[in-house]
């Protein structure tokens, strides 16, 4: 039976070179709650020649907090269109699937755009609103949220928003802002504990939130990080509970809100990804009972 509070959610990227039938196979036989998964996954399964009620049958007994991922939220111009165009699709996507929500991320994805001298040696590379002042970072990535935010309307979804800590508008406090200028009922925050901390925030910082304006939670973990720009393949390649990050004190922060929310274990430890996808499940849900719920 469901949790009706403090679910605990499977994240496809924990198995991420299974196919999503696997992952609901995974979620469902270890016992998770829930399901987070991607477009990509959902996309390919349809694709592949099954209907939306065989999706829909496959994943019943399951809650979809929601799907990712809409990368470069910030995108202007014909690129803005295209992401509208995105954002919509993931909506139908999610729709089909019987998912809650929709992920939004901020770009740009590609760290090599903060080296020196970038734009002469990646002139190609995609750089967001990285030479932009941050009042016009807020106010151009707020408008597309809210742009965003009226489409999932019109399908009854939530918008979660999450800032990558080597984008701009990186930090909880900037998150919030974004929010404060983008003015819709159905965005909300998701708490990933990895950007959080490569962003220069702490529990502490957390636990200042107001529960409300929390969506769902990423409990993962980090290698030992000491600045610049958190390269997120490198620092992220570690089991959930093997890293620096204290997950006792990330989790009370959060639960120190009134937090009673959703809970997923992404993860991208590489070796794991190719470890039997089903006893890192249950390695991830023993330790989320634990850090939760003792």
């Amino acid at each position: 039976m469901i949790r009706s509070h403090n679910q605990l959610v499977f994240h496809s990227m924990a198995s991420k070179p299974n196919s999503l039938a696997i992952d609901i196979e995974i979620a469902k036989s270890v016992g998770f709650d829930g399901l987070e998964t991607s477009g990509a996954k959902i996309s390919a399964y349809l694709d592949a020649g099954h209907d939306e009620q065989a999706l829909k049958a496959r994943l019943d007994g399951l809650f979809l907090p929601g799907i990712g991922f809409l990368i470069d939220l910030e995108r202007q111009g014909e690129a803005r269109k295209q992401m509208l165009q995105e954002a919509e699709a993931l909506c139908v996507l999610a729709s089909a699937a019987g998912a809650r929500g929709i992920e939004a991320i901020t770009g740009p994805l590609d760290i090599r755009v903060f080296e020196a001298d970038a734009k002469k040696r990646h002139p190609d590379l995609y750089r967001g609103l990285i030479d932009l002042p941050e009042t016009e970072q807020l106010e151009r990535t707020a408008s597309n949220l809210r742009a965003v935010a009226d489409i999932a309307a019109t399908y009854g979804l939530i918008v979660y928003l999450e800032s990558l800590s080597w984008t701009p508008l990186n930090s909880l406090d900037a998150q919030m802002r974004i929010l404060d200028l983008c003015k819709r009922d159905n965005v909300r925050l998701v708490i990933d504990f990895w950007h959080a901390y490569t962003s220069g925030d702490s529990p502490e910082r957390v636990a200042r939130l107001d529960k409300d304006l929390i969506y769902g939670v990423h409990l993962c973990d980090s290698l030992a990080y000491s600045g610049g720009v958190p390269n997120e393949a490198v620092l992220r390649d570690v089991p959930t509970g093997a890293g620096v990050l204290d997950l006792q004190s990330w989790v009370d922060a959060v639960k120190s809100t009134g937090y009673e929310g959703w809970w997923s274990c992404e993860l991208f430890c590489r070796r794991q990804h190719q470890e039997n996808s089903f006893d890192v499940a249950r390695e991830l849900k023993a330790l989320m009972e634990r850090l939760i719920f003792e």
